[in-house]
Parts: C-alpha cells; sequence; structure tokens
C-alpha cells in the first residue's frame, strides 16, 4: 500500500499527471486552480501531459494541505525524484512529518484532479 501511495505521489509531482487518470482532458471543469511553487515546476517540466489546468489543480491541492515551506521542498522533486524515496526511507521526525503531509497532499491532489 505504502509503495502504491508512493508511485502515485511520485507520478503526480514528478510526472505532472504522467498517467491517463491526470491526463489535462479528463480533469473536471470545476476542479480547482491556483498559481505557486508547485504549479511553477510542474510547467517547467518537460512532461507532455502537463497543462495549465493539470498544473493548477495540483497546487490547489498543495495550498490546501501543504505549507510554503512543505512546498518549496516538494518542488525538489520535480529535479530529482529520488529525493523523494529518500526521504520516505529517512528516520529523522522532520522527514517523517513532511513525508506524511506529502502523502496527505497526493490523495488530497488525486480527488481533486481527476
Amino acid at each position: 500500500m505504502r509503495q502504491a501511495i508512493f508511485l502515485g505521489l511520485i507520478t503526480i509531482l514528478a510526472g505532472c499527471g504522467g498517467g491517463d487518470r491526470f491526463r489535462s482532458d479528463t480533469i473536471s471543469r470545476g476542479a480547482p486552480m491556483a498559481y505557486g511553487p508547485i504549479s511553477k515546476a510542474c510547467m517547467a517540466s518537460d512532461r507532455k501531459a502537463r497543462s495549465r489546468q493539470l498544473c493548477g489543480c495540483i497546487q490547489a491541492a498543495a495550498d490546501q494541505t501543504l505549507t510554503g515551506a512543505q512546498q518549496r521542498r516538494a518542488v525538489k522533486f520535480y529535479r530529482d525524484p529520488h529525493s523523494a524515496q529518500e526521504i520516505r526511507q529517512s528516520d529523522r521526525g522532520s522527514n517523517e512529518r513532511f513525508w506524511k503531509a506529502y502523502s496527505n497532499y497526493g490523495e488530497r491532489a488525486r480527488q481533486l484532479c481527476r
């Protein structure tokens, strides 16, 4: 289960919607939109599935679940997806707290951005 969540989160952030479930033409027209560090990193990514609508939606999910500092930390996953794995496996309390918030963010993004 943890691995499935992890892979889903990486798909959302690093892939900026790389799977069919997050294709820009499948996002509800009522999906929220926002602009911030996550949406900027998403739009700067080289994934063909990225769109303003998708990136704005996952930013809205980030705004609902992550602090500004957590969002800036998560942006690094776009450049270095392996760093997410390192944080997830870390025994440091701060990394565990971040990973819990990040997991909640990923679940919220899945709910909002389908």
